[in-house]
């Protein structure tokens, strides 16, 4: 009886120990979950991907009328992505073919416009220089016959001549009007006149010449028409 007393003396004298090993050793398991790999933790909880087919034919299934279906399901799979693609490229280039007809009809309008303005430009300018080449003309015409080997007056010719071929290279030219049937297009008739030379409806007399610039009028001709 003693010994059994002094043995259960020891048993409570170590009880406290052992209460306190079982709180350390779930600690450390704690410690250990903490310390696991965030991959490892994380298992499982990724996003569920779509049900694949099985690799082999179900029961009762002839394996190859199985891959068969299932080379076909795929095969459309891959039709259906490839039509996409199709209509996106269509789509895309029909776009750029549309732009390339913009740009073409911006530019050939730019050319049309600038060109416009520059053939405006130029029918003013030579529309103000023509009373020069008028006055050049009158002031030869009155020159005496004796006096038109006069080196001033020679000068005066060759400016004139100058003038003249400078604005023919630039497209300027005169009308034709004496001796041509009347033309409303050309021609200006501010009187009518008789004569024994010309029929009815033929220009009998400039009285200012006209002029055209690239097929273009710049000046009527005013002239005098045979009755």
């Amino acid at each position: 009886m003693a010994e059994q007393e002094k043995d259960m003396e020891m048993a409570e004298e170590t009880a406290p120990d052992r209460k306190e090993e079982k709180p350390k050793q779930e600690e450390a398991c704690g410690e250990a979950a903490m310390e696991q790999p965030e991959g490892m933790q994380e298992e499982g909880t990724g996003e569920e991907s779509g049900p694949e087919e099985p690799e082999e034919a179900p029961e009762g299934e002839d394996p190859r009328t199985w891959a068969e279906k299932r080379a076909a399901r795929k095969q459309a799979k891959l039709d259906k992505k490839a039509e996409g693609y199709k209509e996106q490229i269509s789509q895309l280039e029909d776009k750029v073919k549309r732009q390339l007809a913009e740009f073409e009809n911006f530019r050939n309008r730019t050319e049309k416009e600038k060109h416009a303005m520059f053939e405006t430009g130029a029918k003013s300018v030579i529309e103000k220089m023509l009373p020069v080449v008028d006055n050049f003309e009158r002031g030869l015409a009155t020159v005496p016959e004796d006096k038109k080997e006069d080196p001033f007056v020679d000068g005066m010719n060759r400016i004139y001549k100058q003038f003249m071929t400078e604005l023919e290279n630039l497209g300027v030219k005169p009308i034709e009007a004496v001796g041509k049937e009347f033309d409303p297009n050309l021609h200006n008739a501010v009187m009518q006149t008789t004569s024994e030379e010309y029929e009815s409806g033929i220009v009998a007399q400039e009285l200012q010449k006209g002029y055209t610039y690239r097929d273009s009028v710049v000046r009527h001709s005013m002239v005098a028409v045979v009755e």
